[in-house]
Parts: C-alpha cells; sequence; structure tokens
C-alpha cells in the first residue's frame, strides 16, 4: 500500500510522532512530504492509496483518477473542496478537528479567568517589583471579578464551545449562547439559553469567541455589535479574528471601555507595530489555543483508526459529507 503523508516538516522531526510514522511503514510505503500547492502534491497525491494530511492542498479528481483511485482520505482540518470531490468519487475522507476542541477550551477558560482576575496583570507587577499587597479596602479594583455567577455568552457552540460550556458548571455561571446550526433540544440539554447577538454582546459579563471560520462569519460581530458589548465585558477570541471587525474593537479598547484576551489576529505573525501590543487592555497570546502535542497525537492517532476502518469497509469514527458543508472553510 502506498500511503502520503503531507504535513509540516515540524511533524516529521517531533520524536513523540515516531510511533506513528513506524506504524504507517509497517503498512507499506511510506512518502512524507511538506507540499503547499496542487502541483507540488500532483505526483504524489496520485501514487497515493492513502492520503494523511493537514487541509492543503486540494487532493483534486484528476489526482484521484489517474492511478489508482485514492482509498481514503484523513485530514486534520477538513477542506471543503476536499469534501465537495471526496462525495463525488464516493472516496472515504474523515476529518479530526476536535482532537484540538479540548485544549482550546482550556485556554478559552483560562484567557477567561486571567481576564477576569487580572492575573497577567499581578504577573507583570511581580516581576517589575511594583505589585501592591495590601489593597483593602479603598485600593480594591473593581475590573477585578468572579466568573462564578456571572453571564457567559458563547458565540459557536460546536465541539470547542460546548467543551467550554462543561468547563463552566463548577462556576454557577448564566450562559447565553448564539448558533443559528444548533437545535434547540441540544442547547436545552447543555443548558444555555439561545439568543441574538445584540441581547449576548450586550448582557454578558464575558464573549467567548468559538464560531468556525465559514461563509458567513465574516464580521459576525459587526461594528455595531462591537459597540454594544457590556462596558468593562471581557472579550475572548480563541476562534478566527475574522469573526470580528478588528478596527472597531481597536477602538473600544483604545477607549479602555473592553478587556479583550486575543489568542488570534488578521495577520499571524502580528506584526511589531501592532497597535494591540500597546494597549494595556489587550491581552495577547500568539496562537496557542490548540497546538498542544497532545492534539496532534489524539489527531494522528484518530485518522490511522478511521484510515484502519475505511480499509476494512467499515463506517470511520469522524467521516465527513456534503450534509455537514456548513461546518468547513
Amino acid at each position: 500500500m502506498n500511503i502520503l503523508v503531507n504535513l509540516p516538516e515540524g511533524f516529521f522531526q517531533t520524536e513523540s510522532l515516531n510511533p506513528i510514522w513506524e506504524k504507517l511503514e509497517k503498512m507499506g510505503e511510506v512518502r512524507k512530504t511538506s507540499y503547499n500547492t496542487d502541483d507540488e502534491i500532483k505526483d504524489d497525491a496520485t501514487w497515493a492509496d492513502v492520503i494523511l494530511m493537514w487541509c492543503w492542498p486540494t487532493i483534486t479528481k484528476e489526482m484521484i483518477t489517474e492511478g489508482n483511485k485514492t482509498k481514503y482520505i484523513g485530514q486534520i482540518n477538513a477542506n471543503a473542496n476536499q469534501v465537495v470531490i471526496c462525495d463525488e468519487l464516493d472516496v472515504p475522507m474523515s476529518e479530526v478537528r476536535h482532537a484540538w476542541s479540548l485544549a482550546v477550551a482550556e485556554m478559552a477558560l483560562g484567557l477567561t479567568l486571567s481576564g477576569l482576575r487580572k492575573i497577567s496583570d499581578y504577573h507583570s507587577a511581580m516581576r517589575a517589583g511594583t505589585e501592591t499587597w495590601d489593597k483593602l479596602p479603598n485600593g480594591l479594583d473593581p475590573l477585578e471579578r468572579r466568573l462564578t455567577g456571572s453571564t457567559v455568552g458563547i458565540v459557536g457552540l460546536g465541539r470547542i464551545g460546548q467543551t467550554y460550556r462543561d468547563f463552566l458548571k463548577p462556576f454557577n455561571a448564566k450562559v447565553l449562547a448564539y448558533d443559528p446550526f444548533l437545535p434547540k433540544e441540544i442547547a436545552d440539554k447543555l443548558n444555555v439559553e439561545l439568543v441574538d447577538l445584540e441581547t449576548l454582546v450586550s448582557q454578558a459579563d464575558v464573549t467567548v469567541l468559538c464560531a468556525a471560520n465559514v461563509e458567513g462569519s465574516k464580521n459576525l460581530i459587526n461594528e455595531k455589535l462591537v459597540n454594544s458589548f457590556k462596558n468593562d465585558s471581557v472579550l475572548v477570541n480563541i476562534g478566527r479574528s475574522m469573526l470580528i471587525d478588528m478596527p472597531a474593537l481597536e477602538k473600544r479598547l483604545e477607549k479602555k471601555e473592553l478587556i479583550a484576551m486575543l489568542d488570534v489576529f488578521d495577520k499571524e505573525p502580528l506584526e511589531k507595530n501592532s497597535s494591540l501590543r500597546t494597549l494595556e487592555n489587550a491581552y495577547l497570546t500568539p496562537h496557542r489555543a490548540g497546538g498542544l502535542i497532545e492534539s496532534i497525537l489524539d489527531s494522528l492517532n484518530w485518522l490511522l483508526d478511521d484510515m484502519d476502518a475505511a480499509l476494512e469497509g467499515k463506517t470511520p469514527k469522524f467521516p465527513v459529507s456534503i450534509k455537514m458543508m456548513h461546518c468547513y472553510g
């Protein structure tokens, strides 16, 4: 069997992933590549019986049908064009982005607590030796607040949003949610109140953006909605920066009306001269929410399990289909 693994070079240089490659090498001939374009991958994709990859480049119809028909394509994050092609040609395909959901939801919770409790500020003050030890009673910061009993709004209740909601249970928070694809019965089971976006942002003490990068989600939180955020509320974005009007957000941050905990940006890496770096109420992390070795190991092991199932004529655990197109960018 011919197996093509097309992933960033760092995957092949990480020792903890060696058991994955060793397992594949026992199954057949393995080619490890890091192609970024259709032209680069064409010959190896045509040669392969099985292709394991992130979500780029697209494995075209010609690549699948010019050689022996591809028996399975496994992607860490689905390419919508790939879903359509595999559906048309009846090629089994699976996608395992959910392997990253736990880590992303954990980061969202961490940023939520840090934004409310000023953890980063205290750490920085301790490093600089400028901390204040006795703040009671007159030195209290009214912006340092509990998560317990607060109102939290979640935009996007996919796997990440639902996991984050589970993490909130011990805090007895009131949870509002916006997700046009979520059935009410599931919302009721999650104990969340489905509301429109303006209601959510105007009432939430914390708003967490978990929505996917799909058609129609660009500037989902537009300028009007940015200006509707409750004063002094905390915005956590571990989804995509395109979900929110960033210039409008920066204007509110400059007025010190909001606190933003941002893991994603319009341009990455973030420019050295970005004004976000100078705003004391903008707390920045370099797109680190999901990128843990545990996430990578889970995603690759899940793809291997689905590959085994597909080759044995069984139903994979994480199949994709044309019916799920609203989930893919």
